[in-house]
């Protein structure tokens, strides 16, 4: 049997071919990020210099160890950036919990201390008349009161003054009052009750809740009366003849009288 063979000749790549194929090499490792962001003028220059390595088959780069050395530390150079971005913006979220942390504790430290504040102040006592003074005194002797004697305290207000609550509590009564005139009805959160008679004008009604300071009303000389003041009681009972000391009322809930 015989063999034949094709004519011509089998060439190697010319040295012009070898260098383009080298560039390509080098273009493509570029292109893939291998040397990348090393392709400074001096990188670029010694990728001039790689030498080519033909194996017979294909023609592969051999890169200087010299040049790979620089490639791993600009890897690493690039991880430990990462590393550090990744770090710093770790401990700027956990700075910003911590801080809408501080930030919510404070304003729960702030709404208990108002709730507090709000507690305090509805179970405070005020007078019924801001900077007045008691001008009759409690169980007074006169022919002016049906009973003989003043079942509450009178304080010096002139007509139109302000009236307020002297404590947290319900309206059970506002009108008229017979001999204490334009009168208010006051059951307390303690239990007790509080009278204010012969006023001018009333401006509460019966089931409102009122609490320290507020307004209910002005002072004036409706009724049996001689002269405008604030008629104030304080009672154990709604009704008439329940009466108690009002000055040691009012002091035994922390107010100067």
């Amino acid at each position: 049997m015989a063999f034949t063979r094709a004519t011509g000749k089998h060439r190697g790549p010319s040295r012009l071919s070898r260098r383009s194929a080298g560039v390509a090499g080098v273009a493509t490792l570029a292109t893939t990020g291998v040397i990348g962001t090393l392709a400074s003028p001096a990188v670029a220059a010694e990728a001039e210099s790689l030498s080519l390595e033909d194996t017979g088959l294909t023609q592969a780069i051999v890169a200087p160890d010299y040049l790979a050395e620089q490639i791993d530390a600009q890897a690493e150079a690039q991880q430990l950036e990462a590393d550090l971005a990744a770090a710093q913006a770790k401990a700027e979220a956990e700075a910003k919990r911590k801080a809408e942390a501080r930030a919510e504790a404070a304003r729960e430290a702030e709404e208990r201390a108002a709730r507090e504040a709000e507690r305090k102040r509805l179970m405070s006592y005020t007078l019924p008349v801001a900077g007045s003074y008691v001008s009759t005194s409690y169980q007074a002797g006169s022919s002016l009161w049906s009973s003989g004697s003043h079942t509450g305290v009178d304080f010096h207000a002139a007509s139109g003054t302000s009236v307020v609550a002297v404590g947290s509590g319900k309206v059970v009564e506002a009108g008229w009052g017979g001999a204490y005139g334009n009168n208010i009805v006051i059951k307390m959160n303690d239990g007790t009750y509080t009278q204010y008679g012969h006023l001018a004008s009333i401006d509460v009604s019966v089931g409102q809740t009122v609490t320290p300071g507020q307004q209910i009303g002005r002072a004036g000389s409706t009724g049996n009366s001689t002269g405008p003041h604030l008629h104030f009681e304080a009672r154990t009972g709604e009704d008439y003849g329940s009466d108690i000391d009002p000055v040691a009322y009012l002091r035994a809930h922390g107010v100067n009288v």
